[in-house]
């Protein structure tokens, strides 16, 4: 949830609503979203690593667990 709230939250929102500014003017989904909620474990990751539309790259900036972490908490929000 710490990770979460320092990386994703200013863009996709503390509740992954993506009802932020930055989430409205980048066009970012809500977690909740079905397309989001059908994405496969190994898309969040591919993402996250890698980057996706305006999100930058996170492979440099978090260990391969802390990303696993944060994709977990995702889920928890998605419910």
């Amino acid at each position: 949830a710490d990770l979460y709230k320092s990386k994703c939250a200013m863009c996709h929102g503390v509740d992954g609503l993506a009802t932020t500014p930055t989430a409205k003017n980048f066009k970012v989904l809500s977690f909740k979203d079905p397309t989001m909620i059908s994405a496969s474990d190994a898309q969040f990751i591919a993402s996250t690593k890698d980057g996706k539309g305006k999100m930058p790259a996170y492979k440099d900036k978090l260990t391969d667990a802390q990303i696993k972490d944060v994709i977990a908490f995702i889920r928890t929000l998605q419910k």
